[in-house]
C-alpha cells in the first residue's frame, strides 16, 4: 500500500500562536514532529500540511514538503483531507499525525502503518494503551481535577472500537486486581483509507460526537469499523504541546527520559 503522514500545522492556535515553530530544548515542534513521522518505516510520503506561509518557510527550512491548505479549515481531519485533494499524487492511506503530539514514539505510528500494510481491507485505525491498575489510578485522580482529560476506549474480540468516552469506561464494578484492568486509554492518532477520509470530512456532526465532543465517534455512528492498534510506550512519556506551561514540562520530560530520536 501507498500510505502518507500528513501532519497538520496551523499556525492561529489560540492559547500559543505561531506553535509549529516554539523551541523545545533546542528544536522547533515541527522538525521535532516531522523527525518523529519520517523515522516510521513502510511509508511512501510525508507532508506538513498547514494555511500560514510562515510555517510553511519553517518546514521548507529543514527539507519538509508542504501543501498549502485553506485557513477555514475546521479541524484537523479536515485539513488532511483537503491537503490529499491537492497534489497529484495518489495514496491508499493516510496517517493523521497531530502537529503537537511531540512525545509520540515513532514506534507507535509504526503501528498504524504496519495494521494497513498487514490488511488492505483496513478503513481506519487508532492506537491504545492498556492501563495498568496504577495508571488507571493515575488516571482517575486526572480526571478528579480535569474531567475531560483523557478518553478511554472499548473493544471487541477483533480488536475494533465499540465505544470512545470521555469517561472511564468499562464501568469496573467487580476488581480482580491479579489481573491488569480492562481499561485501555486512546491515543488521539488516526489513520484512514481515503474512502473514509473522504466520508469523514464530508459526514455531518453526529449526536454522540456532539455530546462527548469525540470526533472517532462520527465514524462509529456511521457504521465505520476503526480498527484499535495496542502500542506500548516502552517506558516513555505521553505529551503534547497546546500552551506555553506545556513546553516546560515537555522539556523536563525529555531531559528525564531523553531524545526519542538521535
Amino acid at each position: 500500500m501507498d500510505i502518507a503522514i500528513v501532519i497538520p500545522a496551523r499556525y492561529g492556535s489560540r492559547r500559543l500562536p505561531g506553535k509549529p515553530m516554539s523551541l523545545i530544548a533546542g528544536r522547533s515542534l515541527l522538525s521535532r514532529m516531522w523527525g518523529i513521522a519520517k523515522a516510521v518505516k513502510g511509508v511512501a510520503a510525508v507532508y506538513v500540511a498547514t494555511d500560514d506561509e510562515r510555517v510553511a518557510e519553517h518546514a521548507r527550512s529543514f527539507g519538509g514538503e508542504v501543501i498549502m491548505t485553506d485557513p477555514a479549515c475546521e479541524n484537523g481531519t479536515e485539513r488532511v483531507y483537503q491537503a490529499m485533494t491537492r497534489i497529484d499524487r495518489k495514496f491508499d492511506a493516510v496517517i493523521n499525525l497531530q502537529g503537537d503530539a511531540v512525545l509520540t514514539p515513532p514506534w507507535v505510528v509504526q503501528g498504524l502503518v504496519d495494521a494497513f500494510h498487514a490488511d488492505p481491507a483496513t478503513t481506519m485505525v487508532t492506537a491504545a494503551v492498556r492501563l495498568t491498575w496504577e495508571t488507571l489510578a493515575d488516571l482517575v485522580r486526572l480526571k478528579q481535577g480535569s474531567p475531560t482529560s483523557g478518553t478511554t476506549v472499548t473493544m471487541d474480540k477483533t480488536g475494533h472500537a465499540l465505544y470512545f468516552s470521555k469517561g472511564i469506561i468499562p464501568y469496573l464494578r467487580i476488581k480482580d486486581e491479579t489481573k491488569p484492568p480492562p481499561v485501555h486509554r486512546h491515543i488521539g492518532i488516526y489513520g484512514y483509507s481515503m474512502a473514509v477520509l473522504t466520508e469523514m470530512a464530508t459526514l455531518p456532526q453526529t449526536p454522540l460526537e456532539i455530546a462527548e465532543q469525540l470526533e472517532q465517534l462520527r465514524a462509529l455512528e456511521n457504521c465505520i469499523p476503526i480498527k484499535v492498534v495496542l502500542v506500548d510506550y516502552q517506558g516513555r512519556t505521553h505529551g503534547s504541546v497546546d500552551a506555553p506551561e506545556d513546553i516546560i514540562e515537555i522539556e523536563e520530560i525529555i531531559k528525564r527520559d531523553g531524545e526519542l530520536l538521535p
